[in-house]
């Protein structure tokens, strides 16, 4: 098979949850071990860190895979869902799977999904790791999909165990409380493996002290640890001031993800990091600052409060729940403009009505679905936006929406597109295309 025909049979023949949603998640890890098991069990030899959350588990896989890059690891990288090109999903050094590795891996492993039919992210899964194993790569950073307990990635044994943080989010597959998410999340505690938990939540702190209590493992919340002094904005970088509370010593850093909410992740990062250097890992301060000022060229991260244009701005922000998207809005508010200008759109599983009442009422909107059979349709997501009284239109194609905001913009306006991975993976796409 040529790629492409791969990616047909891939997209076609195995239940993809970003595309289908609910129907494609399955709840056991019984594919994901006999298709690693086809595989020679490749997971049994890598190095892992492994990481879940709700929010912010993106940035912080792509930030710890670029320090440790900087420190000369080879180091490997596995994250979803992919904006443009599946390859995307699975990284060594920033540096994408080739082609002829997809092929070769996928038709190893076709008899067997004939037989088991699996899921999309099951196959990939396996995939990544056949991948890194074959490599040796010294480190491999896995961010899970979807919760963590019955995620596909939940079968390794990780050096440790990170997760961000816990909010409402897929709450129809992971319960409807934050103590039900939470304790999905805990899952990726293995036992007497460190865990690092981004943020302390008084819903959820108990559900991750029993989990680590009953598996022997060291837990460190590291908000608990780190405090931020200050982040200002300078010369495309936040730079941000913290204090270990514990050690008393300040660093300043300047990490070139601008989104304000990274301040956040920046403190998980930084727990994680002095564990993994008490467990043997040589990661220096000169790794840290080199790899925190070049996440975006070392790891090609895209989508995290990203300026993708100016006069007009564009921003782009993969933000699709309602804590991401208040912290997005909260960002844009404080930028210099004359008018907002918001591109938006969600998939059928969301909450729609309740994530659209924190949207703000200043700004004209550009309602559209991304090209895919979960998206919700623009013309229902345009209904309910105008009753919850936001004014704008709606529009078939991401590309029309895109088209008709760059000529409604001023070159003092600006332009975000937000809701969605894949209504930003439109308008990469047709940024690729025009460029």
């Amino acid at each position: 098979m040529t790629y492409q025909e791969t990616l047909t049979y891939l997209f076609s023949k195995l239940p993809i949850f970003t595309r289908i949603g609910a129907a494609a998640y399955k709840a056991d890890l019984q594919n994901t071990i006999l298709l690693c098991k086809e595989l020679g069990h490749p997971e049994k030899k890598l190095k892992c860190i492994h990481i879940a959350g709700t929010n912010g588990k993106g940035s912080c896989s792509h930030m710890m895979s670029s320090i440790f890059q900087a420190a000369g690891y080879k180091t490997a990288l596995y994250t979803s869902p992919h904006l443009i090109d599946f390859r995307e999903r699975i990284k060594i050094n920033g540096i994408e799977i080739g082609e002829d590795d997809v092929v070769s891996l996928t038709e190893k492993l076709i008899p067997l999904i004939e037989k088991i039919q699996p899921s999309f992210f099951e196959v990939t899964v396996a995939m990544a790791f056949a991948y890194f194993a074959e490599q040796e790569v010294d480190i491999a950073i896995i961010e899970t999909g979807l919760g963590g307990l019955l995620d596909s990635t939940n079968i390794i044994t990780p050096e440790l165990s990170i997760i961000t943080n816990i909010s409402y989010d897929h709450t129809n597959l992971l319960g409807n409380t934050l103590e039900k998410i939470a304790f999905q999340k805990a899952g990726i505690i293995k036992a007497s493996i460190p865990v690092v938990i981004g943020e302390t939540h008084p819903e959820s702190e108990a559900v991750f002290r029993d989990m680590a209590t009953s598996q022997q493992s060291n837990i460190t919340f590291a908000d608990q640890v780190f405090t931020i002094n200050e982040a200002i904005h300078l010369q495309d970088k936040l730079n941000i001031s913290i204090t270990n509370c514990i050690h008393q010593n300040t660093q300043v850093i300047a990490l070139d993800l601008t989104g304000d909410y990274q301040v956040r992740n920046i403190k998980t990062v930084l727990a994680s990091l002095d564990i993994l250097r008490s467990n043997g890992w040589h990661l220096s301060a000169e790794n840290l600052a080199e790899g925190l000022s070049n996440v975006k060229k070392n790891t090609g991260i895209k989508g995290r409060f990203d300026i993708l244009h100016t006069n007009p701005t564009i921003i782009t922000d993969v933000a699709h729940n309602e804590a991401g998207l208040l912290e997005v809005f909260n960002q844009v508010n404080q930028l210099p403009h004359k008018n907002l200008h918001i591109i938006t759109g969600f998939v059928q599983d969301k909450t729609v009505e309740q994530i659209l009442k924190i949207f703000p009422r200043k700004a004209t909107y550009y309602f559209t679905q991304a090209d895919m059979p979960r998206a919700l349709p623009y013309e229902i997501l345009t209904e309910k936006a105008v009753l919850l009284g936001l004014q704008g239109k709606g529009f078939k194609t991401v590309r029309d929406a895109l088209k008709q905001a760059l000529s409604d913009a001023h070159t003092d306006d600006i332009i975000l597109v937000t809701g969605s991975f894949f209504i930003l993976a439109d308008v990469y796409d047709a940024f690729d295309q025009k460029n």
